[in-house]
């Protein structure tokens, strides 16, 4: 599916977030993963590139981001209720072949099995943190979070400018 290949084809996320000091964005390397299929498939006549196409992503894709929580944007997001917003996209891109990911969500810290499940995510990504100790040791010290959105955009241009996919997670779908 054609949002899914957009998050694993790149590895940096701008995050947006607001905080007491009002709008901030913070880019962070990002691994994806856990993505949970629903109990329906998406009906085999609908590609992806289908006008008005709304992917099954069943309950979504999890990003995985390591950061402190004494950063500006640790603190706002282990706020209660926190909501970010995200771009993902490569630089460089011409603009009739432009493509990128929009998206909205929650963050939250990870812990025990579940940061070892995510951390496995992060790492197989990112296999230069494994070969260096130092740099394994800081980030294994660093908080890991998972972002799990709730709704996702997909621009592709190289399929007609301004095409677009949309993704939301259903309703009264749990994040995890």
């Amino acid at each position: 599916m054609a949002i899914r290949r957009a998050l694993a084809a790149h590895t940096t996320l701008t995050l947006a977030y607001v905080d007491e000091d009002g709008p901030q964005a913070c880019a962070v390397l990002y691994a994806t993963g856990g993505t949970t299929a629903s109990s329906s498939p998406a009906p085999d006549h609908a590609p992806d590139s289908a006008p008005g196409h709304r992917p099954d992503l069943g309950s979504g894709p999890a990003l995985y981001f390591v950061t402190a929580t004494t950063t500006r944007h640790g603190r706002a997001l282990a706020e209660p209720d926190a909501r970010v917003a995200f771009t993902v996209q490569r630089d460089g891109q011409e603009w009739g072949e432009l493509t990128g990911i929009q998206g909205r969500g929650r963050c939250r810290i990870l812990a025990g099995a579940e940061r070892a499940a995510g951390w496995r995510v992060y790492t197989e990504r990112f296999p230069f943190v494994e070969q260096s100790d130092r740099l394994r040791d800081a980030l294994e010290r660093t908080t890991l979070w998972e972002l799990r959105p709730d709704w996702l955009r997909l621009i592709d241009n190289g399929q007609g400018f301004g095409h677009k996919e949309e993704w939301q997670r259903p309703e009264g779908q749990p994040l995890s």
